[in-house]
């Protein structure tokens, strides 16, 4: 069956479920197959860390439909148990709409959905509260609730009263305690490798999950689709005679990528090799390309501004070989980044701008190219996504930089972004490259082209 773990809204304890079930699952030695709604990366490298399994994106806005529908039967079928983490509140999508909502790709896979509700300062109004989710779309199936931050027995035995008034399943109480607190970061949850004694942590979540769950329901909420063992039709191989190596950046200051890149480049010819920026390394001198994912560059700029054999390696590659390198890698290929305390770090220098902090910016976006890329050819257009706090001053474009495209998105105006060249791609936008075979065929031509 399978189910999407949703909730009423963000830091209502979504994550948190999914790692009391993954913990629980695992205690009894049950495979687990997770998928996360959306373009998140933080929430993901959580439930790939205790499942020991890739969480994989559902996106319907980047991916489509039959992607979605595709990836999730295929790899949900491969494993005992799997379900979906959703994102933000379950009918929250973009800007005021559902279009790419958590309820939306519910009813996409005809999964019920198990909604996490934060209980704190909550009782009688628990049922208008639920009500109104169960009313607001009754194509979805309320599968039950769990209740988070449950304070005092007298508290629950009240929440549960008030659940069985509007004949809603109670599928656990979780109560507030040291053990269920998730270290946050200013984009969401801390990134996995921060987790400290992580497998200690894991034994008490799934201890905590035989506690305060209805783990008897969750063994079907949680049973995988049927499997149908085929391979992915979406994600498209070519065979190819020459081998072309890709490095990707892989550290504590850069990790924002999603698993179907390297398994669509290894698929294609170009087995990926592992860069470490943050300790000093010479991009592989087998590389015939470079990717460098998003991450945290400012918490880690004075490191990164004294890795100066992985600095000046950018630099020579960059007059050679296709780059292609997103928010936080884009920022790597600055003149210099404005850390959390507002100080100065020199950083490659390929690219003619500075980073410092600045406001939210945050939605999909449509892309237009204007200029050839690494990935693109003017004309192209591309859906991707844009999460960052950080922005660009004193940019600017000369013969051998142009702009890359223009983009647009709900509630903001045209506009100029990124840089390009023909070995440079660069800019605030996320793509999902196993969702669009051109971004695929055009990266290999420009490493095949210059090998």
């Amino acid at each position: 069956m399978a189910c999407v773990i949703s909730a009423i809204s963000s830091n209502s304890g979504k994550t948190l479920l999914s790692l009391l079930l993954i913990s629980w699952l695992k205690s009894i030695n049950k495979t687990v197959q997770t998928f996360k709604v959306g373009p998140d990366y933080l929430d993901p490298q959580q439930l790939t860390a205790v499942s020991k399994k890739a969480c994989r994106n559902l996106d319907l806005v980047l991916s489509g439909e039959s992607w979605v529908k595709e990836n999730f039967n295929y790899f949900g079928g491969l494993t005992d148990y799997s379900f979906v983490e959703g994102v933000m509140g379950l009918f929250d999508g973009i800007g005021s709409s559902s279009k790419g909502s958590t309820a939306e790709l519910a009813k996409v896979l005809s999964l019920p959905v198990v909604l996490i509700v934060d209980a704190r300062g909550k009782a009688a109004s628990l049922a208008a509260l639920i009500n109104g989710f169960k009313e607001h779309d009754k194509e979805l199936k309320i599968a039950g609730v769990v209740l988070n931050n449950v304070q005092t027995p007298r508290h629950e035995k009240i929440l549960l009263e008030v659940l069985d008034q509007i004949n809603i399943k109670s599928l656990g109480s979780l109560p507030s305690c040291k053990d269920l607190y998730l270290p946050a970061r200013n984009l969401g949850l801390a990134p996995a490798h921060e987790i400290l004694d992580l497998e200690i942590k894991i034994k008490k979540w799934a201890s905590i999950a035989k506690d305060h769950l209805n783990i008897e329901s969750f063994r079907t909420l949680l049973l995988s689709p049927e499997s149908n063992k085929k391979t992915i039709n979406l994600l498209q191989k070519k065979e190819s005679a020459v081998i072309h190596p890709i490095a990707i950046a892989e550290d504590e200051a850069f990790h924002f990528r999603y698993q179907e890149t390297k398994e669509l480049l290894e698929g294609n010819g170009m087995p990926t090799i592992t860069w470490k920026p943050l300790e000093n390394e010479q991009i592989p001198k087998e590389a015939k390309g470079l990717i460098i994912p998003g991450g945290f560059p400012e918490q880690h700029a004075n490191q990164l501004s004294h890795s100066t054999i992985s600095l000046n390696s950018i630099k020579m590659f960059s007059k050679k070989f296709p780059i292609y390198a997103e928010c936080g890698g884009m920022m790597l290929l600055g003149k210099s980044i404005f850390d959390l305390e507002g100080r100065e770090h020199a950083m490659a220098g390929v690219l003619p701008f500075k980073a410092k902090k600045g406001n939210l910016k945050i939605g999909y976006r449509e892309a237009t190219t204007k200029n050839n890329s690494p990935i693109t050819t003017p004309g192209n257009k591309l859906i991707g996504h844009e999460f960052h706090r950080w922005e660009i001053i004193n940019e600017s474009y000369n013969s051998s930089i142009n702009k890359l495209w223009d983009i647009k998105g709900w509630n903001m105006e045209i506009k100029n972004e990124g840089f390009c060249n023909h070995l440079i791609h660069a800019s605030w936008i996320h793509l999902h490259w196993a969702s669009s075979p051109l971004i695929l065929e055009n990266w290999k031509r420009s490493v095949m082209n210059l090998t």
